[in-house]
């Protein structure tokens, strides 16, 4: 067994890295390939915005010439000097069943990280806020939402073997479309946003929708405002978001609150086309986009990912508004008829008690790993 730091200027050892998840998951009808484009990206220092603040190193393991599992280590500077911390992320964790090669992996990890002089490690975290976080522990029978984390059920006792302990978890759900929503919360979001002098934008194009796009990064990070574990978006990410949105979206379902003309929360819902990704194998070229467009068109189910408010908007009635729309995007438009609400932290039980009471079947747990480096 051969541990190696890929060298990104070599063609062959990052498409060793690449393609080793196709091997893993041939024979798992659930697993949805990403867009091959998007993962070659993430090792493009040139190209990915991710380096113009901050570095990774991407390890693959190798067995008798072949590879068998790789890693990827992260030290987010910008998320550690808004958290005031000293943590690496580990990423793209991927293994066949040999817990020698994991463990080689994450050691060459951890070593990497202390060179830094970072002092813990934690993840899956991505590189970008659209990135799924996690290890899947719970619902592997489901296909997993767009972007979010598939896995073996081995890789949770891989990294606990290692000494990780769980930082926290994650749930996602299934929401019924033909659930009887309350009406008081409809009648409540409506007073409020009466009395606060709020409304919600929508889009029925995307050229309607372009414009609002500018206004991201105010809100994405004034709604990280007091919290923590969050990290603040550049410009160039923003880009990277919208580019993403205005591609995937259907602008009906993108919903932006407003406040004297400003916008004041946010509330992002898409078409899921993990169908589409798993018939053209994540690739674009050169037919894959027409089947992938497709899928927008005629998909009846979407993903409902990503919900802020600015702080001054948060509690008096605030997250009523947000259930609401939700709700609302659900059941305004007839063909869809599924949707799951994506990744809720389960460090807000009342948000969870609450989403339950309104139907929602949390049937995907994913977990956080955290481990100190000595």
């Amino acid at each position: 067994m051969d541990i190696r730091q890929i060298d990104l200027a070599d063609r062959k050892q990052v498409r060793d890295f690449l393609d080793l998840p196709f091997r893993i998951y041939r024979d798992t009808p659930q697993w949805v390939p990403p867009l091959t484009g998007d993962e070659r990206l993430r090792l493009d220092p040139k190209r990915h915005p991710f380096y113009r603040h901050s570095a990774a190193a991407f390890f693959v393991a190798y067995r008798d010439g072949r590879p068998v599992g790789r890693l990827a280590v992260l030290d987010n500077r910008r998320y550690n000097d808004y958290n005031r911390e000293k943590t690496a992320f580990f990423s793209l964790f991927e293994c066949l069943p040999d817990p020698e090669s994991a463990a080689g992996l994450f050691e060459s990890a951890c070593d990497w990280a202390q060179a830094r002089g970072l002092d813990r490690i934690e993840g899956p975290k991505g590189f970008t806020a659209l990135d799924g976080l996690g290890l899947l522990v719970k619902g592997f029978e489901y296909r997993p939402a767009l972007g979010l984390p598939y896995n073996p059920p081995y890789y949770p006792d891989y990294l606990e073997r290692l000494g990780f302990e769980k930082l926290t978890e994650i749930v996602s759900g299934y929401l019924d479309p033909g659930f009887e929503f309350p009406a008081r919360i409809h009648a409540l979001a409506g007073r409020l946003q009466e009395r606060r002098g709020l409304r919600i934008a929508r889009f029925h194009s995307r050229r309607e929708l372009r414009p609002m796009l500018k206004h991201l990064k105010a809100l994405y990070n004034g709604a990280l405002e007091d919290t923590s574990g969050g990290t603040p978006i550049t410009d160039e990410e923003v880009k990277a978001m919208a580019d993403q949105m205005l591609w995937f979206a259907d602008p009906n379902l993108i919903k932006i609150v407003i406040k004297d003309e400003q916008p004041v929360g946010f509330l992002l819902a898409y078409p899921d086309i993990s169908a589409a990704l798993q018939k053209t194998k994540g690739r674009l070229f050169p037919f894959g986009w027409l089947t992938i467009l497709t899928e927008l068109r005629k998909t009846d189910w979407i993903d409902i990912n990503g919900a802020g408010l600015l702080k001054e908007y948060r509690g008096l009635g605030g997250t009523a508004i947000l259930y609401s729309e939700m709700f609302k995007s659900v059941v305004e438009n007839p063909r869809y008829r599924h949707a799951e609400v994506v990744q809720i932290g389960l460090e807000n039980d009342r948000m969870q008690r609450e989403m339950e009471n309104f139907g929602i079947d949390f049937c995907k747990l994913h977990r956080l790993y955290r481990k100190d480096l000595a």
